[in-house]
């Protein structure tokens, strides 16, 4: 299983790429294995503020539908277009073209609050 070490993660199994005060966010390697063949991701959420852990979305698998947590304060500036006819693009390259959205931090240090590689690991007992 794959955890690049540039990334943060969360206990929710999000991860997000920091660039400067924007961030990507996706769920992980583990999380979409978890869930199975993804087959939509419903974010409407674009525009507007959302706080540290609360949904921005939801993601549908064939057997269950999971929300999308927020890792930190930011606002929603882009949803992977992608996504709308390709949702497994999150099985097949979730760390990649699998990305969900795109944001404005409100805090760009925030992040660093968040799971390394190795502490994520723990979370989910690799």
């Amino acid at each position: 299983m794959n955890f690049p070490a540039e990334l943060k993660y969360t206990s929710d199994h999000e991860w997000i790429r920091v660039e400067g005060d924007e961030a990507y966010i996706g769920i992980t390697e583990f999380a979409q294995g978890e869930l199975g063949d993804i087959v939509y991701i419903d974010i409407n959420t674009v525009g507007q503020d959302v706080t540290k852990e609360a949904v921005f979305g939801t993601v549908e698998a064939v057997k269950t539908v999971s929300d999308l947590f927020m890792p930190v304060d930011g606002s929603i500036l882009e949803v992977n277009k992608l996504l709308d006819s390709q949702p497994e693009l999150v099985n097949s390259d979730p760390y990649g073209d699998g990305w969900m959205v795109k944001i404005k931090l409100a805090n760009p240090a925030d992040a660093a609050n968040l799971l390394d590689a190795d502490a994520y690991k723990g979370v989910i007992g690799h």
